[in-house]
């Protein structure tokens, strides 16, 4: 039987409609009224965590509440994303991370607690700067070419800063265009990679050009090449990967930091915070600091970050797929 509805429940349940809609607009407006908490998901000291402060006390001046940064890192980044993905979608809980979370982590880590295409509103990019490959001075390589042919001669070591970052990555590709052998050795961050590259143990190694400054002013190393579509404002006579004849789509891809938050957050909030974002990467101190990092570009918005996410995390994922790793 069809069930029949009267005019009074019609009237009720429209003005019940409506004041939900004005509660919940309301509840936006007078958001935020207490602290926010970042998640970032990788150490302390690092360069995800330092990006997750100095935008986090941008944020803090303009919503007028304490931005408080907590590191949960581990496992990259899952550890810290599973705990957002988790938290109410109030606006209150946030996450910092980097590109391994939403698109390595697909492959490497076995049972990920989290779905990166649904359980995430993104917010914004940060670019994390091109990474310089430097080799070694005893290689006497000054640009990729010249390392290839080392290469093929000499047993050749690069350092990684871990399994499935992007300098994992650009090892395997070299060994499959030219046909070499060379090794990736992986290591738990920069610091000690670039220890080992000063005392020779490593051929090349690639990073951040924050940590990699110190061989190069050195001496110790020279930069043969950098990721991404143009050289970078710190290595201007640098060139890319591509202009030295690599035109896989994987040396296009810039790798990044990101603002995030639990599904289902109000779009009104997400679009404030990515508004602030971009407006902070503008401030004079933001930008020193970045050029102090090496890192030519600030933050995007939320419709910039998605259709960045849309087009490189297929490469990403088909890229660390080929390496064959084993999930952990």
């Amino acid at each position: 039987m069809a069930l029949k509805t009267t005019r009074r429940a019609f009237i009720a349940t429209g003005a019940a409609t409506i004041a939900l809609s004005y509660h919940d607009r309301g509840w936006t407006q007078t958001w935020p009224s207490r602290p926010i908490k970042i998640v970032c998901a990788y150490p302390a000291g690092g360069l995800t965590d330092s990006l997750a402060r100095i935008y986090g006390e941008y944020l803090s001046q303009k919503l007028g509440q304490p931005v408080i940064v907590e590191n949960k890192a581990g496992a990259s980044g899952s550890i810290g994303a599973a705990a957002v993905k988790q938290s109410p979608p109030d606006g209150y809980t946030l996450l910092v991370a980097i590109t391994a979370t939403l698109a390595q982590s697909r492959v490497i880590i076995k049972n990920l607690p989290y779905d990166a295409d649904k359980d995430f509103a993104l917010i914004s990019s940060i670019p994390a700067g091109p990474l310089p490959l430097v080799a070694y001075k005893a290689t006497n390589a000054t640009n990729l070419k010249e390392f290839v042919e080392y290469a093929r001669k000499n047993g050749t070591n690069v350092g990684t800063f871990g399994p499935g970052t992007y300098p994992h990555i650009v090892v395997t590709e070299l060994n499959k265009r030219y046909g070499l052998q060379i090794k990736a050795v992986h290591y738990r961050g920069e610091a000690a990679m670039w220890q080992d590259f000063a005392a020779g143990v490593l051929q090349a190694a690639m990073g951040t050009y924050a940590n990699a400054v110190n061989v190069l002013e050195s001496g110790a190393g020279k930069a043969i090449a950098v990721q991404t579509t143009k050289r970078s404002r710190k290595l201007p006579d640098v060139p890319t990967f591509i202009e030295q004849g690599l035109d896989s789509k994987i040396f296009a891809l810039a790798g990044y930091a990101f603002l995030a938050g639990p599904i289902g957050m109000p779009q009104e909030i997400v679009e404030r915070l990515s508004g602030l974002m971009v407006e902070a990467g503008k401030t004079d101190r933001i930008q020193k600091w970045l050029d102090s990092y090496g890192i030519d570009e600030s933050a995007q918005g939320h419709i910039a970050f998605k259709q960045m996410y849309d087009d490189e995390t297929p490469i990403w994922v088909n890229a660390v797929r080929t390496l064959g790793l084993a999930p952990e």
